[in-house]
């Protein structure tokens, strides 16, 4: 009979057909056979299947035993930097070697950190100075800039623009010429021809009050009253600011109202030292700058006529670049030929005019355009006016 062997579970089985019949023996018999001088064999082990083969007496091999692993190296210590690590292994085990690299150190922009550390010698010591500064008695006056800039001149080192012209224009109120301070009488307004006025110095006078528009009403008023008021601080005639209590004749300059230290308040009133309230006032008025559009209101007619009534004179009336010289007349007997519909042409006309060249380009020349009578009409005439050339005189019996 052979024998069959099948693999389950890791463990190999025997299975013999011969040996069902010795156990079914052995069952009768019952005295079990004697041993065998060999080494005793591993109990067996009877397993029913429920398959074609009836049961088997099934022999288990011995289980072999799990191999023991060896122990575990112990874990690899790695030493300082700049040092390779080196580790001792069995003399079946590999050889590990590992090199660790130096960490960078941080890069400093200054100079001094590459430097080697200065060594501290011992016995070292140190000595505190003590600075006095002698300042010489007397006194020392710093120089002015006017002083600086002529220095500077004298050395060439700067150089210093034209100066600007001196403006000559009068305020007919305070009698200061040119422009004031911002926040002090500001600018200057025209009043009429050669007549300026400070913009604060007419606004705060009695009469003059101003419109949503921006224009100041009744400042002619205010400038004829002022001719005849004297200040009370200046003692000066023009002065239109008065103090607001009633029956108080002190009356101011705006410029010597501030200097006297009036209150002003911004209902537009004003009281003198006498009569302001002492400390301050929640009402009062410090800053009187005034960056809105104001003009002042006037007859443009009334106006005009008055240069026409002048005759000579010396200021100048230019619009643009046309300069204004004489206005002419007319005659009684002159009305119906001297006018159209659209203009009036008065004998004795003069204007100048500031335009392009007729015989250079990107060049400006004069022209000086007049109305003469001839044949009892105008008679229009233009002078050309050209610097290195002889005077052009072009006329015609229409302006066109």
């Amino acid at each position: 009979m052979k024998d069959i062997v099948f693999c389950s579970n890791n463990c190999f089985v025997l299975y013999s057909a011969a040996v069902q019949a010795k156990t079914s023996e052995s069952k009768d018999s019952g005295p079990s056979l004697p041993q065998s001088p060999m080494k005793e064999r591993p109990p067996k082990a009877f397993h029913q299947y429920s398959n074609n083969i009836s049961a088997l007496d099934v022999h288990c091999l011995p289980q072999l035993q799990d191999k023991v692993s060896p122990p575990p190296s112990p874990p690899i210590m790695f030493p300082p930097a700049f040092e390779a690590a080196k580790v001792e292994a069995k003399p079946d085990e590999l050889k590990v070697t590992v090199k660790l690299k130096p960490r960078l150190k941080a890069i400093h922009s200054s100079l001094d950190d590459c430097r080697p550390p200065s060594k501290k010698w011992k016995g070292m010591k140190w000595k505190k100075w003590s600075i006095q500064i002698v300042i010489p008695k007397g006194s020392f006056k710093p120089p002015c800039e006017e002083e600086i800039d002529e220095f500077l001149k004298k050395l060439g080192t700067t150089i210093k623009p034209d100066p600007v012209p001196k403006d000559y224009r009068k305020c007919c109120f305070c009698h200061e010429e040119g422009d004031g301070l911002t926040d002090g009488p500001a600018r200057l307004l025209n009043l009429d021809l050669d007549l300026w006025v400070h913009l604060n110095c007419a606004l705060w006078s009695t009469e003059v009050y101003e419109t949503q528009a921006g224009a100041l009403i009744n400042v002619e008023l205010a400038l004829r009253r002022g001719l005849q008021m004297k200040c009370m601080f200046c003692h000066k005639m023009g002065a239109t600011s008065g103090c607001h209590r009633l029956r108080c004749t002190n009356i101011y300059h705006f410029t010597c109202a501030i200097k006297a230290q009036c209150m002003f308040f911004k209902d537009k009133t004003m009281l003198c030292p006498m009569h302001k309230p002492k400390g301050t006032h929640e009402q009062e008025l410090s800053y009187f700058a005034v960056f809105r559009r104001v003009y002042v209101q006037r007859d443009e007619v009334r106006q005009i006529a008055s240069i026409v009534q002048r005759g000579e004179r010396d200021h100048t009336f230019r619009v643009g670049s046309l300069i204004f010289h004489a206005v002419g007349q007319l005659l009684p007997q002159q009305m119906q030929a001297f006018h159209s519909s659209k203009a009036l042409f008065p004998v004795g006309y003069e204007a100048s005019r500031l335009y392009w060249s007729m015989r250079y380009a990107n060049r400006r020349c004069r022209y000086l355009c007049s109305i003469e009578e001839k044949d009892g009409l105008p008679l229009f005439v233009i002078k050309v006016v050209e610097q290195g050339h002889e005077d052009l005189v072009l006329t015609d019996t229409t302006p066109k």
